[in-house]
């Protein structure tokens, strides 16, 4: 067990290390997430009330589409020079692959929306009066989720000569659960607090979808590599 997380902290470290470097995935997803914010501001004006309404949606809309940009390039990057074949005959657990490349794309996605959702509730001019612990825990729950799925099929798909294509098609009927709980969630929690109860029943089904999606691709990795 501790093999396996040293080698999935060793294969995020490399990815985040990479990334610092070229600084290519995150500003994709930031300048992707820009343009989303400043279409939509100028589309509805942020005095109108009912334009509060559509906050939760646009959290969401952002991170689901920036994160697929980091997703494809998640194994997409590792095909080149066969460093995927590399891992693959190392002395580690696959799994420790999978869950090292979770780690990374998760961290992506997380820094892409500390900075998205404060410049979102600026430009829109919101006042978060929301439950904020909790509200950063439906993000954090449904950020992992798309993630651990996403992860998966990412290396299903990395083979296919059209897998930019190939990995929506595959990933949004499996996640729409999760986006839908958290869009639902996500509501209540910035526009109708009182109905909070309902908000934390959301919740509870994210994270039963989080576990059952997570173990299960972490146990079928090793036969996705070997498609």
């Amino acid at each position: 067990m501790n093999n396996l997380f040293k080698a999935a902290f060793i294969i995020a470290g490399k990815d985040l290390y990479s990334e610092w470097r070229t600084k290519q995935v995150v500003t994709t997803m930031l300048i992707f997430s820009g343009l989303v914010i400043v279409t939509f501001s100028f589309a509805f004006d942020p005095s109108n009330n009912a334009v509060r309404a559509i906050i939760p949606g646009l959290i969401w809309v952002i991170t689901i589409f920036s994160a697929i940009l980091g997703l494809n390039r998640s194994f997409l990057s590792e095909t080149k020079n066969d460093n995927l074949y590399g891992m693959i005959v190392s002395p580690t657990d696959p799994s420790s692959i999978y869950l090292g490349k979770v780690i990374a794309n998760f961290t992506f996605v997380l820094i892409v929306q500390l900075i998205s959702i404060p410049v979102l509730f600026l430009l829109f001019d919101f006042r978060f009066l929301g439950h904020l612990p909790l509200f950063i825990a439906v993000v954090v729950l449904g950020t992992f989720g798309f993630i651990s799925v996403g992860t998966f099929l990412a290396a299903l798909a990395a083979n296919s000569k059209s897998s930019e294509m190939l990995l929506p098609i595959l990933l949004f009927p499996i996640v729409s659960p999760i986006i839908i709980a958290a869009v639902q969630a996500t509501k209540i929690l910035l526009v109708d607090l009182e109905q909070i109860s309902s908000a934390i029943s959301w919740m509870q089904l994210m994270g039963v979808y989080n576990l059952v999606f997570f173990v299960l691709c972490l146990i079928l990795f090793e036969y996705v590599l070997e498609v």
